[in-house]
């Protein structure tokens, strides 16, 4: 499996360990037993004892963009107001990403469209998020990724540029409870994980929770 370089030994030299990361990790699938939820699970299990992961189980209630609703709610409905206030509370996004025809799927793409608004603040911009994604297929990913990228960096998000992730033939690696069971798959998604708590305290100011909370 191609997972990208690994070598995180340069920036770690210009940060202490992180500490204290709160890390809000979302699903770019609804099906509930999708591989990109179980990773994302994995994510959470392999994580650094002092990272905080929390898996965002409730985007099938996000609407589809509309202008028109977005003014007349006020920035949106409440759906989209909480996952603004959670996404803004955290010091960092993890995103898994599937894969459909050759790009991210909709639902993703339409979440970053409700986030990136000033809706009063865009919670995206200047907010650090790792990629990563699984699927059954042979490719990994990577053209889904790329084009998540594109779209993050369009929105003023801080993306970790490496170690990247692309894991292909998921349907291998999870067994029927959905645990991740293939070891090295494991060790890379640690790997991973503790790169972006080096790269949440690398991007930007850690998330201030009480003016988060008094915006909200």
């Amino acid at each position: 499996m191609d997972t990208g370089m690994m070598d995180v030994d340069a920036a770690a030299s210009l940060v202490a360990p992180p500490s204290g990361h709160s890390v809000l990790a979302l699903a770019g699938s609804l099906r509930r037993g999708s591989f990109n939820r179980l990773l994302l699970r994995a994510a959470r299990d392999g994580a650094p004892g002092s990272m905080s992961v929390e898996l965002c189980d409730s985007l099938e209630s996000i609407p589809l963009f509309n202008e028109d609703v977005e003014a007349a709610q006020k920035h949106g409905p409440e759906p989209v107001l909480q996952l603004r206030r959670r996404v803004r509370a955290a010091d960092g996004v993890v995103i898994a990403t599937p894969e459909y025809n050759q790009s991210m799927p909709g639902v993703l793409k339409n979440l970053i469209d409700w986030l990136s608004r000033p809706g009063p603040d865009e919670v995206l911009a200047g907010k650090p998020v790792a990629v990563m994604g699984a699927t059954s297929g042979m490719w990994g990913t990577r053209l889904a990724q790329h084009a998540l990228r594109q779209t993050l960096a369009a929105v003023g998000a801080r993306v970790m540029p490496e170690p990247a992730l692309y894991v292909r033939n998921a349907g291998a690696l999870f067994d029927g409870d959905g645990t991740l069971a293939d070891s090295a798959t494991r060790a890379q998604l640690g790997t991973l994980m503790t790169a972006f708590g080096e790269w949440i305290d690398l991007a930007g100011p850690r998330v201030n929770r009480g003016a988060a909370a008094a915006r909200a």
